[in-house]
């Protein structure tokens, strides 16, 4: 009898070491997944042109892009056509991008990384009134179109350069978007625009374009920090030069309504590691606010911090803001 109530006694005893241990990592497991660690809304890819002046030096070869992004942690790869000398300067274009198409897939298939996108550059102007020159504009891109369909990618980034009348820029932009439209649907590739200087980083002007195409797989890659309306230049709104810029988070939030894509530019952190131009917690919010769960790409533009410092910098904020919303 005497043995029965000790062994009782024994394994009630062991009944209350195990609620305890249990209630103890139950809590620890709370403190795990604190709002710090949160999974992400988004996916981060990693935009080539952070890494341009390593490629143009020469010292680098544009094909260890895959490498350099997987090492940095990112997932996902966006190109940029007018890296790569080999294809660009080629006497042999299309032999030349055949090449560019099956060593980037080997590369990204090696480093277990998802091709998103190719940022189209230098292949003539979409909106230009030349009729001859915006049709052969057009043809140039339906190549890296093909390009982006036997990559696996999601969208090709296009320019709309070529006319400053903001009614005839409309117009042809317009027609051109709509025939590319058309030719990338049934590849499964998205037409998408950047808002990148002048008359492109007009919001309204660039979102009556996207609209006025009515076709699905026809939208935008906001830029964070391309807003500068100026006649010249890209659209930088960093170097405190632009004197006509659209406000970057009414542009964000506008943009977001038809986006394929997120580019998260950044020039220089604080000590802090906030973006010193940009309030990244307010642009992710309007992303966030979009019900966008894609790839954000991560775009470092600055001259302070190395190029690879810069990368690493704004992918620390994007993880550390996205953890919180």
């Amino acid at each position: 009898m005497k043995q029965n109530i000790f062994l009782s006694k024994l394994g009630f005893f062991f009944v209350l070491i195990f609620i305890f241990t249990s209630t103890v990592s139950c809590k620890n497991d709370q403190k795990n997944n604190s709002p710090t660690s949160n999974p992400l809304f988004f996916k981060l890819s990693l935009a080539q042109w952070s890494f341009h002046r390593t490629f143009r030096s020469g010292e680098t070869s544009p094909y260890e892009f895959a490498k350099m992004a997987h090492d940095l942690g990112f997932e996902g790869l966006e190109y940029v056509n007018a890296l790569y000398p080999d294809v660009m300067e080629s006497e042999d274009k299309a032999a030349a991008i055949k090449n560019f198409i099956e060593k980037n897939n080997a590369l990204a298939a090696e480093h277990k990384m998802k091709n998103v996108l190719i940022m189209i550059d230098a292949e003539g102007d979409l909106s230009s009134s030349d009729e001859a020159k915006r049709l052969l504009a057009i043809e140039n891109h339906k190549v890296w179109i093909e390009a982006a369909h036997q990559m696996n990618c999601t969208a090709v980034r296009l320019n709309l350069y070529g006319e400053n009348d903001p009614q005839k820029w409309v117009e042809n932009s317009t027609k051109s978007l709509s025939v590319l439209s058309d030719y990338a649907a049934p590849l499964n590739i998205n037409v998408i625009v950047e808002n990148h200087g002048r008359i492109t980083s007009n919001v309204p002007l660039l979102m009556e374009v996207i609209r006025g195409t009515q076709k699905k797989n026809c939208g935008t890659l906001p830029d964070f920090g391309n807003f500068c309306i100026s006649e010249e230049g890209y659209g930088s709104i960093f170097n405190g030069s632009c004197d006509n810029a659209y406000d970057p988070y009414k542009g964000v939030a506008e943009m977001m309504t038809k986006a394929f894509g997120v580019s998260a530019k950044s020039n220089d952190f604080d000590e802090a590691g906030n973006e010193t131009t940009l309030d990244f917690t307010a642009l992710l919010q309007i992303v966030k606010d979009a019900g966008y769960t894609g790839y954000v790409g991560v775009e470092y533009e600055g001259s302070r911090l190395s190029e690879k410092d810069g990368i690493i910098a704004t992918k620390n904020l994007l993880k550390s803001v996205g953890a919180k919303l």
